[in-house]
């Protein structure tokens, strides 16, 4: 009978060993090539979001705050409001000069037609002046030819060459009246030509004054931009700020998009369009999103950092770099399970051909919540309506 050595026995457990791995290889080989070689994942992804800031465009003393941090707010509410007592006695002031403005310039355009129907009086007088005037010569005429032969008396000769003289400065002084009312007129015509009461350069000013005078009144009042929640709340009651002071940041939280960091060898089959799956870890792996790749930044992590790593140096050591893709997600799915910024996501990303394009162009965006100078335009035409009379 023979007995088995220890060597013996090891060296089918060996064998068998070897091929488990080779086994595991084989399938691991198979599975990257039919399934792995297709996706690349990253752990090194964060949500990102627009940081909306709130400041002011006057300096003011804050009278009101009206939200909070972790406060939703809709686009057009109110969040701050500014002592408006300067800008509100600045706007009184403005309505009374275009007030001012339209009723000289309505004046203007009623001394035209009243120096028309002066000039007009004024030619009838010069008219009749002229005519007294020949009527005083014929007189005066008829007594120098009376007078050789004693009919008329030197005394009547005199009261005739004065009454020519009167006729004279009679004529001269409608002609002079005539030219006064003409040269005024001409002026008025100089300022009124072309326009009317409404469309007048003095009127236009004023009305221009009044519309920055009530935006400035307006921007007491800070309204939310757009729909969000309030973040990093820094102004206090009683504060004064400056223009351009950030007095708080609204989130607009359904608007977030991931950023995943990719190692630069894992990008080369990566484009817009293709599809992405993410996890975050505020949910676990039982919440999917779907995303869609958006695009790839324009460089680097490194190269847009606040100290640029610098290359040229003699120490240079290689480190891999990664480059920052943007992941839009479904709408749908952000709404049934909200996301915050700076959350950490899982992302794996389907290198195959994207189904559809999808283009990197953005549409932009847009906040309607100063665009209110309607409402200035409408005080402008009640207050020049006011003015204008009958």
């Amino acid at each position: 009978m023979t007995t088995s050595t220890p060597s013996s026995r090891r060296k089918p457990l060996l064998i068998l060993a070897t091929l488990v791995f080779i086994a595991i290889g084989a399938a691991y080989a198979i599975w990257w090539f039919i399934y792995a070689s297709g996706y690349e994942d990253t752990e090194d992804a964060y949500v990102h979001g627009n940081l909306v800031q709130v400041t002011s465009q006057i300096p003011g003393t804050v009278v009101s705050i009206a939200a909070d941090n972790t406060q939703t707010v809709n686009k057009g509410s109110l969040l701050v409001e500014l002592d408006d007592s300067d800008t509100g006695i600045a706007l009184k002031q403005a309505e009374a000069t275009l007030a001012q403005a339209v009723r000289k310039t309505r004046t203007i355009f009623v001394q035209n037609s009243a120096l028309e129907a002066d000039i007009a009086m004024q030619t009838a007088n010069i008219k009749r002046a002229e005519v007294d005037l020949a009527k005083a010569r014929n007189d005066l005429k008829r007594r120098q030819a009376l007078a050789s032969s004693g009919g008329i008396s030197g005394e009547e000769i005199l009261h005739a060459k004065t009454a020519v003289k009167a006729a004279e400065s009679g004529l001269a002084q409608a002609q002079a009246a005539h030219a006064a009312s003409e040269a005024k007129l001409q002026i008025n015509l100089a300022l009124t030509s072309g326009t009317s009461i409404k469309a007048h350069p003095d009127v236009m000013q004023a009305a221009d004054q009044l519309r920055q005078a009530w935006l400035a009144n307006s921007r007491t009042r800070l309204p939310a931009p757009v729909d969000g929640m309030i973040a990093q709340r820094s102004v206090q009651v009683g504060q004064h700020v400056a223009p351009g002071t950030p007095l708080m940041t609204i989130v607009p939280l359904q608007q977030v998009w991931v950023e995943a960091n990719f190692k630069e060898s894992q990008v080369r089959r990566m484009t817009p369009g293709q599809q992405a799956t993410l996890t975050a870890d505020l949910y676990g792996d039982d919440v999917l999103y779907h995303g869609t790749v958006q695009g790839l930044a324009a460089g680097t992590g490194s190269a847009f950092a606040l100290l640029p790593a610098q290359n040229a140096s003699g120490n240079w050591i290689k480190v891999v770099q990664r480059i920052p893709v943007r992941i839009m997600l479904d709408p749908e799915e952000l709404a049934a399970h909200p996301l915050r910024v700076g959350l950490s996501m899982h992302v794996e990303v389907d290198l195959s051909e994207p189904k559809q394009s999808i283009t990197t162009v953005n549409s932009g965006f847009k906040t309607t919540v100063f665009s209110a100078s309607h409402e200035a335009d409408a005080l402008i035409q009640r207050i020049v309506n006011e003015n204008l009379g009958s």
